[in-house]
């Protein structure tokens, strides 16, 4: 194959600027017969495919006519259209041919990371363990195979000025809301982002408020989970790139719902989803409630236990709502530093510190021994949310409650359960009552399939 220097009946100046990459291709074959022309992105094409669908027929084509015959047989070709862009084609991973004065485009993108992983994120006891890939269309054949209907209908966008990742809309025609199903068209042409690379962002892009700190759309992993909302009726988003999906509309119950809560006995199902509301409570109340107690309203609890409290936090030196937050700093940054440290040794580096600066922080007098469970429980109570966008948002409720504690007491505190209340009851997913909260229901869904939005 050797290079040619001229090129015609293209835009020399898109050629000129794509020939300063490295990876830019362009190729010249002849078979003594005919000559015809390739470019293509060598990083981003399936020489495979290349060879099988044009370089192998070429040399057995003795005429320009034959050699088109082979180009409009094959399923991936297609004439170029003049109208499109070129730079876009070649980018999107297709070879341009030219024969003669004529172009044509061939898909040969080359295979990304199409091999499923095992769930990390949302584990299960009894359930399957496939995940979904950073391939789109990898992630559609898991979807089909498990939701194995005509009525699954899917379509297809390209969001980011710049990145034009793929994002596939999957629903069934069936059983989705047309109201739900339009709104999520106009928001997702509305995308004005230049890169989308995660499914977290384009729920960020598509949601009117900035200031919104409650997700009101699930971010999953799990094909089931993803199955299960289908049935129900939702729409599901599959982003380019990510093992993530998208799914909407989702209500407060399903962020509250895990996946062994379907495969687990009735008993043993309600039983842990009292036990995350539980948590959820401690988690968000315990740090105001601790600061009630021992600044304003020490008569909620019993003499021996005032007492006592009164006792562990007689060697520290300032107030209540200063040692809260000195801890919770504390274990906030531990959980930070887990996520961001390798694997390996993240795990291993936040317990040994947590232990030390727990200790020493006690023995030192910055924190009373009571603190020191109090923040435990508040850690540990808030792990036991399944869904880590729900889990980040209460981390965050906390902190407005330690405010009005700090400042009214008890009175405080039950002020700002209401007002945390209110503002979740105003909450809408995709037109749907986001505030629902009940363990009757089968699990995964938060509204019954006759539902109104």
């Amino acid at each position: 194959m050797e290079k040619q220097s001229e090129v015609t009946t293209m835009p020399l100046s898109t050629i000129e600027l794509l020939k300063k990459s490295a990876d830019f291709k362009h190729e010249a074959l002849d078979n003594d017969k005919l000559q015809t022309d390739l470019f293509y992105f060598a990083s981003l094409c399936d020489m495979k495919v290349i060879r099988k669908e044009i370089a192998h027929p070429f040399t057995l084509c003795s005429s320009v006519q034959e050699f088109e015959q082979v180009l409009n047989s094959a399923m991936s070709c297609s004439p170029f259209d003049e109208q499109s862009d070129l730079a876009s084609t070649l980018l999107s991973g297709h070879v341009i041919v030219r024969i003669e004065s004529k172009l044509y485009k061939l898909e040969a993108v080359k295979p990304g990371n199409i091999k499923p992983s095992e769930a990390v994120m949302e584990t299960t006891i009894q359930g399957p363990q496939l995940a979904f890939s950073e391939d789109a269309e990898t992630n559609l054949m898991i979807i089909r195979k498990k939701y194995p209907f005509a009525s699954l209908l899917t379509e297809k966008y390209s969001l980011g000025k710049v990145s034009q990742t793929k994002c596939y809309m999957v629903y069934d025609n069936d059983k989705v809301d047309p109201n739900v199903l339009q709104d999520l068209k106009c928001k997702l042409e509305k995308i004005e982002a230049d890169v989308v690379q995660a499914t977290g962002q384009i729920e960020s892009l598509i949601t009117k408020s900035k200031i919104r700190w409650i997700p009101t759309m699930i971010i999953t992993e799990r094909p089931d989970r993803v199955v299960f909302n289908l049935a129900q009726g939702k729409v599901v988003l599959v982003l380019d790139g990510t093992p993530f999906t998208l799914v909407t509309p989702s209500v407060f119950y399903d962020f509250m719902s895990a996946m062994d809560d379907v495969y687990q006995p009735f008993v043993v199902t309600r039983a842990l989803v009292v036990l995350r509301y539980i948590a959820l409570l401690v988690t968000i109340t315990l740090p105001a409630l601790y600061i009630s107690i021992v600044s304003y309203n020490p008569e909620i609890v019993r003499v021996q236990f005032a007492l006592s409290l009164a006792g562990s936090r007689a060697a520290v030196p300032y107030p209540s709502f200063i040692e809260v937050l000195f801890m919770l700093f504390l274990i906030e940054a531990l959980v930070e530093a887990s996520l961001r440290l390798p694997r390996y040794i993240g795990s291993t580096a936040t317990t040994v510190g947590g232990l030390i600066l727990g200790q020493a922080a006690q023995q030192a007098g910055l924190v009373s021994s009571v603190m020191i469970i109090v923040t435990s429980v508040i850690a540990i109570s808030n792990f036991l949310i399944p869904i880590n966008a729900m889990s980040f948002a209460i981390r965050i409720a906390k902190y407005p409650l330690i405010i009005l504690a700090s400042c009214f007491g008890f009175v405080g505190l039950v002020a700002g359960l209401f007002a945390i209340t209110l503002y979740v009851s105003r909450l809408e997913s995709s037109g749907l009552r986001y505030f629902r909260f009940y363990i009757g229901e089968p699990a995964v869904s938060g509204y019954k399939e006759g539902d109104k939005y």
